[in-house]
């Protein structure tokens, strides 16, 4: 396998016999300061048996949207080798996300008290780059970047809302409220979208029944045994 992009979570690899393209999915996790936050530009620590559990959640929810008519990069997983087998696209510097509530930088940024409602929900995108700190971005400098085409920032932001109607409506199954995520979208050759890079605890922010918000460790778990409950 060549290594061709080295994440903080994941890596990015090409099976140069056969053509195949992997996510793996390290054990690392993002915080700072000993404490684990998914909305973090840091690694904060290792966790054993993460990256595979990451994978089986990804497993889940990649094959629920698919399920749903939202297209995705996901082809398949090997869950022994922690190794997820995905499509050949091209993904843009850019996150997209939706918020449900106030929180995290938001809150930060604009001086909001966490946990205002938004409805309809709060859209944003951000370039993805940790040096500058994330910043949002319009559609105007993604087209003067070149990393969009005309028509594909609007097409991007339906689409986002689509896979936050689909998370919202699982997690609340596990008695868990949705407040914010991020996601990575991709094009084929035609420029076909599909969803990119992985959906887990790693890229949402959501609340149980008593209030708590766990971080990206707790949540992975408790997703995990409530999968195990449904099979």
């Amino acid at each position: 396998m060549k290594t061709l992009y080295e994440g903080k979570t994941k890596q990015v690899l090409l099976n140069e016999t056969s053509g195949e393209y992997f996510l793996l999915f390290k054990d690392t996790a993002t915080g700072e300061n000993g404490v684990f936050d998914p909305g973090s530009n840091t690694v904060g620590g290792n966790v054993l048996g993460k990256g595979k559990i990451g994978l089986a959640i990804s497993k889940y929810f990649f094959e629920i949207m698919e399920a749903n008519g939202i297209p995705t990069h996901y082809l398949g997983a090997d869950l022994d080798h922690n190794l997820m087998k995905v499509r050949k696209i091209v993904v843009p510097s850019l996150e997209f996300v939706l918020r449900y509530f106030t929180a995290g930088s938001m809150c930060r940024r604009f001086t909001l008290e966490k946990g205002v409602p938004f409805n309809p929900p709060y859209l944003e995108v951000t370039l993805k780059d940790d040096a500058q700190g994330d910043p949002l971005i319009s559609e105007r400098l993604c087209l003067l970047k070149g990393l969009l085409k005309e028509g594909e920032y609007v097409k991007l932001l339906d689409l986002l809302v689509k896979v936050g109607n689909v998370l919202r409506k699982e997690l609340s199954e596990f008695d868990l409220t949705l407040i914010d995520f991020k996601v990575e979208f991709g094009f084929d050759e035609r420029r076909n979208i599909y969803i990119a890079d992985e959906i887990t605890p790693d890229i949402w922010r959501v609340q149980d029944k008593t209030g708590n918000i766990p971080n990206q460790i707790d949540c992975a778990k408790l997703i995990l045994n409530e999968i195990a409950r449904k099979k």
